[in-house]
């Protein structure tokens, strides 16, 4: 890993660069996102935690659903986890979900329900990193704080000419550095956000759009063509293949759901009965009154996460007894409301194409 030193357009050299930023986003950046206009902590962060590894088009109707059912930091810190997992179901990542409903609570118990306002403070709340934190602190209270998001991170590569890994410390320890000369002593809030929609517009991974790009002029990667490698990806690494058997066990037109642990993937989730492989899932079929041999394969689900890939081996099943309805952790669902319950995108695809009568069999 190499990082390049910083030239042209390397930071202090280049006080301009803010200035040329705040300029095209208050003629060309977003103005009408939801979250936007607004000094409200609370609806700065809730998007800021939902917009982390996800795109602007992707959350802004989570946002609003989420706002709708909980429109301020105590309705949230007493709500039931099973209600804020429902609302986020589909959106991803679901530990940011448990992250920012035990962080209500905190804000509710150690902050008498006023989100916090310096960097510290915030950084301690769970789910909040510094970039986060920094760009609460500029939307809420109009701090003077440095953000190094994914987007900007891809920005700062290119304009100055970054070579290495942003995941990797040293490359972003010079990109923080950047990111801190660069600052503007004014207009904080445009310049923070400028630099958002720089990089989720123009500065984009594929066919950036370097011709409206207002920092072009000096853009390092631009003038020596290297776009296309800058930033440096992530080393490539062969995720695990793993493998799961789901059973689909219907009655009466329900499903029966399980709850999953409160950590680790899909965390606090509905979900399907699952095994390891068919033996396993023979023997669970049986424990919950089905049998295995009157069961179909539905098509195989490829799932992908961050560390490994999931194929998912869905059995439908019909159950002889309701069984597990008065156990804890076990639900019978109607497969017409399997659309609006907090299950796994995976899962939620499979029991709404089930509700419409488009399984898809082997």
């Amino acid at each position: 890993m190499t990082v390049a030193a910083k030239g042209k357009g390397g930071g202090a050299k280049e006080p301009r660069f803010a200035e040329r930023v705040i300029a095209w986003q208050r003629t060309h950046g977003r103005h009408d996102l939801p979250w936007q206009n607004t000094r409200d902590a609370y609806r700065i962060w809730v998007s800021e935690i939902m917009l982390q590894q996800t795109q602007v088009s992707a959350v802004i109707g989570y946002y609003q659903r989420f706002m709708e059912g909980f429109p301020n930091v105590a309705i949230l810190a007493r709500a039931d986890a099973d209600e804020v997992m429902r609302h986020w179901a589909g959106l991803g990542y679901y530990s940011r979900a448990r992250n920012l409903h035990r962080a209500a609570q905190l804000v509710m118990s150690e902050h008498g329900g006023v989100f916090p306002q310096t960097q510290e403070e915030i950084e301690a709340l769970p789910g909040i990193g510094r970039s986060t934190a920094a760009a609460i602190r500029a939307f809420a209270y109009g701090a003077r704080a440095a953000i190094l998001d994914g987007n900007v991170k891809r920005v700062f590569a290119r304009h100055g000419g970054v070579s290495g890994y942003p995941g990797e410390q040293k490359v972003e320890r010079v990109m923080w550095e950047m990111a801190q000369e660069r600052l503007p002593t004014g207009e904080l809030e445009p310049y923070i956000q400028g630099l958002m929609d720089l990089g989720a517009t123009l500065c984009v991974r594929s066919r950036p759009r370097c011709k409206d790009c207002p920092v072009a002029v000096d853009c390092v990667a631009l003038s020596e063509g290297r776009t296309a490698e800058l930033p440096t990806r992530k080393p490539k690494k062969e995720l695990p293949q793993r493998e799961t058997t789901m059973l689909v066990l219907m009655r009466a037109g329900s499903v029966l759901l399980e709850k999953r642990p409160p950590s680790g993937i899909w965390g606090g989730l509905w979900s399907l009965p699952q095994a390891d492989d068919d033996a396993a899932a023979r023997k669970l079929a049986k424990t919950l009154g089905a049998d295995w041999d009157d069961g179909e394969y539905l098509r195989v689900i490829e799932h992908g996460f961050t560390h490994y890939h999931l194929s998912i081996k869905p059995v439908l099943l019909s159950a002889r007894v309701r069984h597990g309805t008065e156990e804890p952790g076990h639900l019978w669902l109607p497969l017409a409301e399997a659309h609006g319950a907090a299950l796994p995108s995976p899962v939620k695809k499979l029991l709404t194409g089930l509700a419409a009568g488009t399984p898809l069999f082997d």
